[in-house]
């Protein structure tokens, strides 16, 4: 049986692939601070310990090897630095989650391969993914550390809704607004295309990637197939709770002058169409299918948090500023000169 040790594990994406991994034949281990345990499954093993505490891991790790080592928390060099001291020699594969926002905005093509140039001008969060990257790739061509790099599109799972404008306290504000009927906002004119991809998915082929030797040195994305627009997914949404939404469609550049959390997440991601080639995924993992569609999946979703009062956060900051920018907006169109 191989074994795999997981930094993280009960995230959004992590907890669908730590559910999965030990039905692939995998012995799983979760490092992290033991603070979601409800979500680990009977059988895997957490090593409570903070990554952020070297000697602490180093200590608890001393006396074991892994086949694969999963990174799903680490966002600057300086933590991948230190896993690579604490790795090298002691897996013979390490994944690094990286982002498909990395890739060149604006897209000279919205048809995106791993070959797509990485450069993104309005996120620190991608650039800072691109080093991260380019790190391991320097330690993979100079030292021989065998790493894969991951890069995830939007994944969903069963703690949020995906959306395109929402506050610090996730999804269930907007899904309120939606369901009483109050007016929701979606960037630009809401055409742009978009990929959604449920975790169960993403966690097929990450576990089929898993102690694959042909994905050694390599970059590889995971999306599911499926190209929505912006509006079709409010629509969705609206639909899977009974109601139709009441957009209001306001520019992607007001909005990132309104809100400095926009510049990147909208100016520098979601404002641009994108169409995702996996062919390299199902050449590495060729029984490679996603089959959970968004209209399926949302309400899955969204069923599942309204079974959990903790998931129901309020978010009474984020509530106020949509009436106000949407109330500015709007007066602002009636004063328009016509022509």
């Amino acid at each position: 049986m191989k074994k795999a040790l997981f930094i993280g594990g009960t995230g959004t994406i992590s907890t669908a692939i730590t559910a999965l991994a030990p039905k692939c034949g995998f012995e799983l281990y979760l490092l992290n601070r033991g603070n979601r345990s409800s979500l680990v499954p009977e059988g895997v093993k957490v090593i409570e310990a903070d990554i952020y505490n070297e000697d602490e891991v180093r200590d608890k790790l001393k006396d074991m090897t892994f086949d694969v080592v999963a990174e799903f928390i680490a966002y600057h060099t300086d933590a991948l630095k230190r896993d690579v001291r604490l790795f090298a020699g002691k897996t013979k594969q390490y994944i690094f989650i990286s982002s498909a926002s990395a890739y060149q905005k604006p897209l000279s093509s919205p048809f995106i391969t791993e070959s797509t140039p990485l450069y993104n001008p309005f996120w620190e969060y991608s650039r800072n993914k691109i080093a991260c990257e380019e790190y391991l790739m320097e330690e993979y061509r100079k030292n021989n550390f065998p790493v894969t790099i991951v890069r995830p599109s939007h994944t969903y799972g069963d703690f949020d809704v995906p959306l395109a404008i929402h506050g610090n306290n996730g999804s269930y504000s907007v899904i309120n607004r939606i369901r009483n009927g109050k007016k929701v906002i979606i960037h630009g004119d809401g055409n742009s295309l978009w990929a959604l991809t449920h975790n169960s998915d993403f966690a097929k082929a990450f576990v089929g990637l898993m102690g694959n030797f042909h994905a050694i040195g390599e970059a590889v994305q995971i999306t599911s197939d499926e190209s929505l627009t912006w509006n079709q997914i409010y629509e969705i949404i609206g639909d899977a709770l009974g109601v139709k939404p009441n957009i209001v469609h306001i520019p992607s550049d007001t909005l990132a002058k309104a809100h400095a959390d926009y510049v990147g997440g909208v100016l520098g991601d979601k404002a641009h169409t994108v169409i995702f080639d996996n062919s390299k995924v199902k050449r590495l993992v060729p029984d490679y299918t996603a089959t959970v569609r968004f209209d399926q999946g949302v309400r899955q979703t969204l069923a599942y948090i309204d079974k959990h009062p903790e998931l129901q956060k309020e978010d009474p900051e984020f509530d106020a500023w949509t009436d106000k920018i949407i109330e500015a907006y709007e007066a602002f169109e009636k004063n328009l000169p016509t022509f």
